[in-house]
């Protein structure tokens, strides 16, 4: 059987014409060095390359055959020029992070595990909509997200979360941080020039929010969730299902208060539901959008159930902000990618996306069950009846989040404190935010005996092997 191989490879050479032969060799050389041709590569047919560069083919065919000889490059007979795979020279230093001191173990909070994403249904999924979406499906989307995914998201919301909503107040962003950052921008169009976020609360988010030009401040959280009572601004960020990152869950009078606050002061709470799909020890809390929808705003995220790397995110808004959101996400010219807006709407309507949940609820509740058992004595585990990660609260005699830290290092284990989360100066009872979810089911209790371990080293319990097994 003739085999025919593709000499359509485009090669970029910083190489002038005037340099000659040796010029143009040094300037492949250069390629190869740099990264841009990794091993195994293949590069263009000498005719290709002498066509595109306007030489003599002669002239490629003695510079393949002279990098060749160099170790550069594998010519075989019938079979295209490749890169050498052995002895090509380095072509940089590892990048940063890399190196043997680089985290192994993983125990980060908001993520999932990534290799449980629903490869089959996606599949499954992704063959419907393409067989059976029409072609106007393939333009371009409108500003606040595909008319199927909205109306699916409204269906879901309202049964699984208790969210009141219609499609046309749903919009669909790229990741939360993209809705946090067009919604600041919006408020700030209104007049709106501050924020408030819980203390403690994720870094990251608070930032996105200053990006857009507002002012950021803190509200304490106790017990009971945030303290609505020390709220004093025109917007509050929350998380009452499951607070990030203590855990607490917020208590039903504040959830009165709280919607009872925006009510009558005119303020907007931004309810972030981050993880609602996963309470493990009693029924999910519903909503606190449906006890004032007019100003409240649900926000929703696919990236802890399915993958953070779909960047699927949505906002149920009250009707006022619809037209100053949408308006945001067309003055930034960015869409949310059809055709995964699609391929989420049928997995939501066909029912396979509860039933992956409901699975996922299953494992992680597993994996904190084990984690408990596994925990030595004298620790005070805190938010352990949802989610995706629990805290450990230090001793007040010690170790600080920095010891733990710098063990943690030591044994290639990733983790985050309550300190890094903190807003308000001063000392604070110290802890350590362990994310359960984040590691594969294969890597799971190695995961737990590098936190052993490292608990361990700083004098909290003794060095012992996690058992690994579910219950």
């Amino acid at each position: 059987m003739q085999v025919s191989w593709s000499s359509s490879t485009d090669l970029h050479l910083d190489w002038s014409p005037g340099s000659g032969r040796e010029g143009l060799a040094q300037a492949l050389r250069a390629a190869l060095r740099a990264g841009r041709l990794p091993p195994g590569s293949v590069l263009p047919s000498t005719r290709t390359l002498a066509l595109d560069l306007g030489v003599a083919r002669g002239t490629i065919t003695r510079l393949y055959a002279d990098l060749a000889a160099e170790g550069y490059l594998h010519i075989q007979q019938g079979a295209p020029t490749r890169v050498a795979t052995v002895g090509t020279p380095p072509s940089s230093p590892p990048p940063h992070g890399t190196g043997p001191s680089a985290p192994r173990w993983s125990l980060l909070p908001g993520r999932p595990d990534v290799s449980s994403f629903p490869r089959t249904l996606w599949t499954s999924a992704t063959r419907r909509v393409l067989r059976e979406a029409s072609s106007s499906s393939f333009g371009y989307t409108q500003e606040l997200g595909v008319p199927e995914l909205r109306a699916a998201l409204a269906r879901y919301l309202a049964r699984s979360r208790g969210v009141l909503a219609d499609p046309d107040r749903i919009v669909v962003f790229g990741g939360h941080a993209h809705a946090v950052h067009l919604l600041a921008t919006a408020l700030r169009g209104l007049g709106i020039s501050e924020i408030a976020f819980e203390d403690p609360s994720l870094p990251y988010f608070r930032d996105v929010a200053a990006s857009a030009g507002v002012s950021v401040v803190g509200v304490p959280v106790d017990d009971e969730g945030v303290q609505v009572a020390e709220l004093d601004s025109p917007v509050a960020v929350v998380t009452p299902a499951h607070q990030y990152p203590l855990g607490v869950t917020l208590a039903a009078a504040r959830r009165a208060a709280l919607a009872r606050w925006a009510d009558t002061s005119g303020a907007f709470v931004v309810e972030d539901d981050y993880d609602g799909e996963f309470r493990f020890d009693r029924q999910p809390i519903g909503a606190i959008q449906a006890l004032a929808p007019e100003r409240v705003i649900y926000a929703g995220t696919a990236s802890k159930t399915l993958a953070p790397a779909l960047r699927l995110s949505w906002l149920v808004l009250p009707r006022s902000l619809v037209e100053p959101v949408r308006a945001a996400l067309l003055a930034s010219g960015w869409r949310t990618p059809g055709l995964e807006q699609l391929i989420f709407a049928d997995l939501l309507d066909s029912g396979d996306y509860d039933r992956h949940v409901r699975r996922r609820r299953l494992a992680y509740r597993n994996r904190r069950d084990r984690l408990l058992d596994a925990l030595p004595g004298g620790l005070c585990p805190l938010g352990i009846s949802a989610g995706l990660h629990l805290v450990l609260m230090l001793p007040r005699s010690g170790p600080t989040e920095d010891e733990v830290l710098a063990a943690a290092a030591r044994r290639r284990l990733d983790l985050h404190v309550l300190g890094s989360h903190r807003m308000s100066e001063g000392p604070h009872p110290q802890g350590i935010i362990v994310g359960y979810a984040a590691p594969a089911e294969h890597g799971f209790s190695s995961a737990v005996d590098a936190l052993l371990a490292t608990l361990a080293d700083v004098g909290l319990g003794q060095i012992s092997h996690f058992p690994g097994k579910a219950r």
